[in-house]
């Protein structure tokens, strides 16, 4: 097993640890989240209620307070029956009568005759019935209240009895009207945990509201599109208070609820953030690491092969006379030899670029490389409509992406096929097009290939691609990728350069 297939076999079991993490972290949050949810839903049911028995106690105090009224009408009326028979002179015993008058001493009254002339008061305060204008008012805001009872005396003109709820009655109604006040304001919203809304029987006129954000409660739509969806999440609880009809109380979950709900997420996203952050930062320190390694070996490697290079050279100027036609040959390979060992040297560094004739570069690497391919592969270099086009290179670094490119593309063919190198410009760029007819690459592994460790090869370190990808990336500023490949149909490498002004500037010369 190749070091990439291990590499992803180790990302893959540790996405899968993640994925197992995450799930039961996001598993155990929404437990809590449920309990608590529980709790608080109980305890708002226990509100709910708490609101319906304070509801039921208030408006069965007004009920105690309308049969307080009727006990004050009927000894009114009592009382208009009673100065009636006063007022007849039938042989009667009035003892009971005036005891009933007397016993008066809560319920205001005041008797009128047809004209509106006072003729008997009881319990109204003497600065109203000293001011006939006071008592006139007085008079008018009894017949608002109560219609006056006629009072027929015989051989008298009838009489009106005006009167109003006693001062016990006008006091506890004050008392109800505080205890509706608190039943709204402590009751339902100081007593809720949970954000509340109070509305009249329209659900829309909205009379007290608590736990509700600032701006929503100044945005009438807003509170508007706030009770609908109070009332998809809770039956709203419906109250009927004295003298203010039914009511209702929208409610819904508190924000603590809503926050915890999302804080799962939120705290997943937060984690993932920081391990995408370490994970870069570890790997931008791993890849320099590797990099200074990679740089040592190939400069250590450059300065061994410096040594017995001198010496070959030293040995061929002594043979040169011997044989002359080997010669020839050993000094191409030695010359590759130090092409080879310049390569290496300039590994780390930032290389120059010269401006070089794009055709005559890549037919050179060519014309080295055929005598030494096998006898069933055919390589050639397609001439452009400029040969003498340039474009800013390293010609040792150059030439080392197409050897690795052609290398491979044999080992695709397993020995036999064709190779061809395109140029094509375009533009201020030039692109070179590196077609084989080998087995191909499948879809997936378009991207994969450059990454170093990956290879199909039983033998080989992975690092041909790699090292072509980094040199015309980051040296040369350029691009290369898989254009076309299929399986069985082949492969098309793409390199895409920029001519640049280097280049211009020459071919102007």
């Amino acid at each position: 097993m190749d070091l990439y297939s291990r590499k992803q076999r180790w990302k893959l079991a540790l996405a899968v640890v993640a994925m197992l993490i995450v799930g039961a972290s996001l598993w155990y949050s929404n437990r809590i989240v449920d309990r608590v949810r529980f709790e608080e839903r109980r305890k708002v049911q226990l509100w709910a209620e708490a609101v319906q028995n304070r509801a039921e106690l208030v408006n069965y105090t007004e009920k105690l307070f309308d049969r307080l009224r009727d006990e004050e009408r009927k000894k009114v009326q009592l009382l208009a029956e009673a100065m009636q028979r006063l007022g007849s002179s039938d042989n009667i015993d009035f003892s009971f009568y005036l005891r009933v008058v007397s016993d008066n001493t809560t319920v205001p009254v005041i008797i009128t005759d047809l004209q509106g002339r006072r003729r008997f008061e009881r319990n109204v305060d003497t600065t109203i019935t000293n001011r006939p204008e006071r008592l006139a008012q007085e008079i008018a805001a009894m017949a608002a209240l109560h219609p006056p009872i006629e009072i027929a005396i015989p051989g008298v003109e009838k009489q009106l009895l005006y009167y109003k709820d006693s001062n016990v009655v006008t006091e506890l109604q004050d008392v109800m009207d505080g205890i509706i006040r608190s039943f709204i304001s402590e009751t339902v919203m100081s007593t809720a945990a949970v954000p509340v809304i109070y509305t009249d029987s329209t659900r829309t006129r909205i009379i007290e509201f608590g736990h509700i954000e600032p701006h929503v409660a100044r945005d009438s739509s807003a509170m508007q599109a706030r009770i609908r969806t109070m009332e998809q999440a809770n039956r709203p609880i419906a109250i009927d208070l004295p003298g203010k009809g039914r009511n209702y109380i929208f409610y819904e979950e508190s924000l603590v609820i809503t926050q915890l709900r999302y804080f799962p997420y939120v705290q997943l996203v937060i984690l993932g953030l920081f391990l995408i952050v370490a994970y870069a930062l570890f790997s931008i320190f791993r890849n320099a690491e590797q990099n200074q390694v990679w740089v040592g070996m190939a400069k250590e490697t450059a300065h061994q092969l410096g040594t017995p290079l001198s010496s070959l050279m030293a040995w061929m100027e002594l043979l040169k006379d011997q044989n002359p036609e080997a010669i020839t040959e050993m000094r191409k390979d030695v010359d590759r030899l130090e092409v080879i060992t310049e390569r290496f040297s300039k590994i780390g560094s930032s290389p120059d670029l010269t401006s070089e004739k794009l055709y005559h570069t890549l037919r050179a690497t060519v014309l080295y490389l055929r005598p030494r391919l096998p006898g069933r592969v055919r390589i050639e270099v397609i001439p452009p409509a400029d040969p003498d086009m340039q474009v800013p290179l390293n010609r040792a670094l150059f030439s080392w992406v197409f050897e690795n490119l052609i290398r491979n593309a044999i080992d695709a063919m397993e020995g036999e096929g064709s190779i061809e190198l395109e140029i094509i410009p375009e533009g201020n760029q030039v692109h070179v097009d590196v077609t084989d007819s080998g087995k191909g690459i499948p879809p997936s592994q378009h991207r994969t290939v450059f990454q170093p460790g990956f290879t199909t090869k039983k033998r080989g370190w992975g690092l041909g691609l790699s090292l072509s990808k980094r040199i015309i990336e980051q040296y040369h500023g350029g691009k290369i990728f898989v254009k076309r490949s299929a399986p069985g149909k082949g492969t098309t490498f793409r390199i895409t350069l920029n001519k640049g002004v280097l280049s211009s500037a020459l071919v102007s010369e």
